[in-house]
C-alpha cells in the first residue's frame, strides 16, 4: 500500500479520499516527528513562563486576559473540547468524520501547532481503527474555527463523546473499555489546536469538488445524449468558435461533447437541415457548463491550498515567536464554496430546461411527451414537475451563506464566514442535480429510441445501451419511480463515466478521466 506523509507530502482532493478511505496509509515521518517534538517543547517552554501567549496560559475568546496557572494547563485545555462541544442535528456523514481526521493531521503534523505526538498516533489510529467520532452537523459559524464540529471530533480523546464502530454509534468511555484503550490527556495549547482551523468545512469541500466533478462529466453526457435524443446540431461545439472565446471550460464542455458525438449517424442525418438554430439549453451547454467548470476549477484550487494549510491559532513558530491570527477563519473558501453551489444548481437549472424541451414534440419522429399513444396516457410528463421541483429548491439554497454574518464571543469574534453552511448547502445542492441529470439521461434515452433506425457514435452508443440494460423503454403508462432511481444511481456510481473513458480511449478520443487533466481531481 503506498503511503502519505502527514505534514511533509501536498495533500490532493483525490489524496485526502485516498486516505479516508484506507486506500492509502497515513504516516508520521522522521522528519515530521522532529518538528512535532520541537513545536511541542516550545509550548511546554511557553506555558512555564510569564509572557502571556494566548490560548497557552490565558483564556479564551473574550477571556484571553485571564492569565491560567501552569499548574492548571491541562485542564483548561480539556475544559475547552468539554465546554465547546455544543453541535446538534443528525451526525454528518460518516466520510465527512474521517475526511476532518485527515485534515487535521495534515496540519497539526507541520509542526507550528505544539500537538504531541502522542496526540497525532491517537487519530491515525482512530482512522487505522475506524473508531471514527460522532460529529453533529449544526453549531459552526465557520470562523474561530469549526469549533463546535472539531470540539465533537475530539472528545473520544478525552474517552468522552461518541463514535461510530462496527456499523454502530457507541459511547467512547464503554469502547474504551472494552478495547483496553487509555484515554489522553492535553498537554498546553493541545485543546485550542485541535479546534481552532476550518477543518469541517474544507472536509467538506473536498466532498463538493469530487461530487461537483461528477456532475460536470454527467452534464455533458446527459447533454450531448440528448442533442441526439432532439436530433440538435453540433455546430455550436466546434473548436474554431471557441478559439474566439477561448475560456477553458467552455472549450473543454465543447471538445467533451464532439467526442461524445464522434460519427454519430443520427448526426449525419441532419447536417443540412432547415434549423438555423437551437434553443439555448442545447446550443449553449459549452457556456453553461463551461462556466460551471470554471467554477470548479476555482473551488479546487482554492481547497487544495486550505488542505495544506496551518489554520490554527497562535501559530508557534518557536518559544519566542508566536503570533495571534486569524487564519482560522473560514471566508477565503467560504466565498469559493458558495460559488461553486450556484454552479452545480446551474448544471440542473439547464438540465431541467432540455428535459421540458424534449417533451414538446417539435423534433421529427419524437412524439409529444416522449410517447406515441397519449391521451390515455401522460407519457413522461410527470417526472419533468420532479426537475422543476429539484431545480426550484436549488435556486432557495444558492442564497450566498457568506453574506451573512452574526457576531459571537461578545464581539471578540465580530466577522465570522458561515462557510459551514455554505459548504452543507452546496453539497445538498449537488445531491439535488445528480437527481434532475439522472431523470435527465432517462429522458434522453427515451427521446433516442425514436431514431432506432439510426446508430450514434461508439461512445455515446455504448452509454445508451447500458442504460438500456437498467431501464426499459416506456412504451405506455407504468410507476416510474424505479427508472428514476436506477437512472439517479447511474450518475452517482460514475459507471457511465467509466464506459465513456474505456470507449472513447479505444476510438483515440481524449474524454475525460477522474485524475489525469486539468479538470480532475
Amino acid at each position: 500500500m503506498n503511503t502519505f506523509r502527514y505534514g511533509q507530502d501536498q495533500l490532493t482532493v483525490g489524496t485526502a479520499l485516498q486516505l479516508a478511505r484506507k486506500e492509502i496509509k497515513g504516516v508520521i515521518s522522521s522528519e515530521t516527528l522532529d518538528k512535532v517534538k520541537a513545536s511541542a517543547s516550545a509550548v511546554a517552554t511557553i506555558a512555564k513562563g510569564e509572557k502571556a501567549v494566548y490560548g497557552i496560559n490565558t483564556g479564551f475568546g473574550p477571556l484571553c486576559t485571564s492569565k491560567i496557572s501552569t499548574a492548571d494547563t491541562q485542564t483548561l485545555q480539556e475544559n475547552l473540547l468539554k465546554s465547546h462541544a455544543v453541535g446538534l442535528g443528525e451526525p454528518v456523514p460518516l466520510e465527512i468524520s474521517k475526511l476532518m481526521l485527515v485534515l487535521k493531521l495534515q496540519a497539526l503534523a507541520q509542526g507550528f501547532s505544539g500537538i504531541k505526538l502522542e496526540t497525532l498516533e491517537r487519530m491515525i489510529w482512530m482512522l487505522e481503527n475506524d473508531v471514527i467520532p460522532v460529529v453533529p452537523i449544526q453549531g459552526s459559524v465557520g470562523a474561530s474555527g469549526d469549533l463546535a464540529p472539531l470540539s465533537h471530533l475530539f472528545l473520544p480523546l478525552l474517552g468522552l463523546g461518541k463514535v461510530h464502530y462496527e456499523g454502530s454509534i457507541v459511547k467512547t468511555s464503554e469502547l474504551f473499555a472494552k478495547l483496553n484503550i487509555t484515554a489522553l490527556h492535553l498537554g498546553p495549547k493541545e485543546g485550542l489546536a485541535l479546534i481552532n482551523g476550518t477543518q469541517f468545512m474544507a472536509a467538506y469541500g473536498v466532498k463538493v469538488v469530487d461530487r461537483l466533478h461528477n456532475l460536470l462529466v454527467h452534464a455533458d453526457i446527459t447533454g450531448a445524449m440528448m442533442i441526439e435524443g432532439l436530433m440538435g446540431s453540433i455546430k455550436p461545439f466546434s473548436p474554431e468558435l471557441h478559439q474566439l472565446r477561448p475560456f477553458a471550460g467552455n472549450q473543454h464542455v465543447a471538445q467533451n461533447i464532439l467526442n461524445l458525438l464522434h460519427e454519430s449517424e443520427i448526426v449525419n442525418s441532419h447536417l443540412n437541415c432547415a434549423r438555423v438554430q437551437d434553443p439555448y439549453s442545447l446550443r449553449c451547454m459549452p457556456q453553461v457548463h463551461g462556466a460551471s467548470r470554471n467554477a470548479w476549477l476555482h473551488l479546487k484550487d482554492t481547497i487544495e491550498i486550505e488542505i495544506n494549510s496551518v489554520t490554527d491559532n497562535p501559530v508557534v513558530f518557536n518559544e519566542d515567536h508566536t503570533i495571534s491570527g486569524g487564519s482560522f477563519h473560514g471566508q477565503p473558501i467560504a466565498i469559493p464554496l458558495d460559488y461553486a453551489c450556484l454552479a452545480a444548481s446551474e448544471l440542473g437549472n439547464i438540465s431541467d430546461r432540455r428535459i421540458y424541451l424534449s417533451l414538446v414534440g417539435d423534433t421529427p419522429g419524437v412524439p409529444k411527451l416522449l410517447m406515441k399513444e397519449t391521451g390515455l396516457n401522460s407519457g413522461l410528463m410527470i417526472p419533468q414537475y420532479t426537475t422543476a421541483a429539484l431545480a426550484s429548491e436549488n435556486k432557495g439554497l444558492c442564497f450566498p451563506a457568506s453574506a451573512d454574518s452574526i457576531p459571537t464571543s461578545l464581539g471578540q469574534e465580530d466577522h465570522v464566514s458561515m462557510g459551514s453552511i455554505g459548504a452543507r448547502k452546496a453539497l445538498q445542492v449537488i445531491g439535488n442535480v445528480e437527481k434532475i441529470l439522472g431523470i435527465e439521461l432517462f429522458y434522453a434515452a427515451q427521446a433516442m429510441d425514436f431514431h432506432a433506425h439510426l446508430k450514434s457514435g461508439k461512445v455515446m452508443n455504448a452509454i445508451y445501451e447500458r442504460v438500456r440494460e437498467r431501464i426499459s423503454p416506456v412504451f405506455n403508462d407504468r410507476v416510474m419511480t424505479e427508472d428514476m432511481e436506477a437512472a439517479i444511481e447511474m450518475v452517482q456510481s460514475g459507471e457511465l463515466i467509466e464506459i465513456a473513458n474505456k470507449v472513447a480511449k479505444e476510438e483515440g478520443l481524449p474524454f475525460e478521466t477522474k485524475w489525469s487533466n486539468l479538470f480532475t481531481c
